[in-house]
């Protein structure tokens, strides 16, 4: 990993053709956003964006030659290169994995406030998006489910919200946090901008997520409860890296973290939102420094 990644950023034509390539090919573009990190972190946000670009015309050229529409592959491009250089340059500029990701919520709440303001009408804009999970529901034969989204649009529609603006997030923490990942491997000791297993996203982002949760109750708006769940579950992060940072301390056996991450796309919302409860209330009560203490 550490000569792969040497050799990516040791000349900018290497990063734009691994670029052009990670981006075409399917189920590669997770790499193509970790890849963009990395560029960004090792050789700053200038050459980056210039080696994006160059990996952009490649792709339409590559594009036009293989008849696929320039319009999905630009579209492709930015839903995976812009956050990846925004989050990638923040790390950059602020050399703070923590503060990094607390902006990354900041910006995640904000586009779910800007989206309820700019859609009246989120049922008729996840038309759709809803009507293929219901087929999909059928063809499974989930009568259960394909009922109670035909009795209730509304929070079928907002579901659909939640699922879209927190998955799309956790997409861009991935790209961040092995494009930092790499990065530390490459930069040795000079890439050091915090420990993923001492992320601690704080009070003042707990206190914001409790205000915001009496409010979504007091007023019983969904756009407001909206905001005050995906704040919640976002807290998912901290507790995973407080599972890291007691198998770094050698109080969790691997095994456990291994089927952790084994068993999430199983368990994918009752783990996460057991992980979420874990990581809220370290944020008030401080669990890794408590144990310190007593050590």
């Amino acid at each position: 990993m550490q000569a792969l990644a040497a050799w990516l950023v040791a000349r900018p034509q290497n990063a734009v053709i691994v670029l052009a390539a990670t981006l075409l090919i399917p189920y590669l573009q997770v790499l193509s956003g970790i890849i963009m990190v990395l560029l960004v972190l090792h050789q700053g946000t200038r050459l980056a964006i210039f080696e994006g670009a160059a990996a952009g015309a490649l792709v339409a050229v590559i594009g036009l030659i293989a008849g696929v529409p320039v319009a999905q592959l630009f579209g492709g491009m930015l839903t995976t290169w812009i956050p990846a250089l925004v989050l990638g340059g923040v790390l950059h500029a602020t050399r703070s994995l923590t503060l990094t990701m607390q902006v990354s919520i900041l910006v995640a709440t904000f586009m779910t406030i800007a989206f309820h303001v700019i859609v009246a009408d989120p049922v008729a804009y996840w038309q759709p998006v809803t009507t293929y999970m219901l087929e999909w529901a059928r063809q499974s034969n989930l009568q259960e489910q394909v009922q109670l989204m035909e009795s209730d649009p509304v929070m079928t529609a907002n579901m659909v919200t939640i699922a879209i603006v927190l998955s799309s997030w956790m997409l861009y923490v991935l790209y961040l946090l092995f494009g930092y990942y790499i990065f530390r491997q490459v930069a040795g000791e000079k890439g050091d901008y915090g420990r993923f297993c001492d992320l601690n996203f704080g009070r003042v982002l707990a206190l914001i997520m409790a205000l915001v949760s009496l409010l979504a109750v007091a007023s019983g708006v969904l756009a407001i409860q909206n905001v005050a769940f995906l704040l919640f579950a976002m807290f998912w992060i901290q507790g995973l890296a407080i599972m890291h940072w007691m198998h770094f301390e050698g109080r969790l056996p691997l095994f456990i973290v291994i089927v952790t991450y084994i068993l999430l796309p199983v368990l994918h919302v009752f783990l996460i939102l057991a992980l979420a409860v874990v990581g809220y209330t370290d944020a008030w009560f401080r669990y890794r420094r408590r144990v310190v203490r007593q050590q």
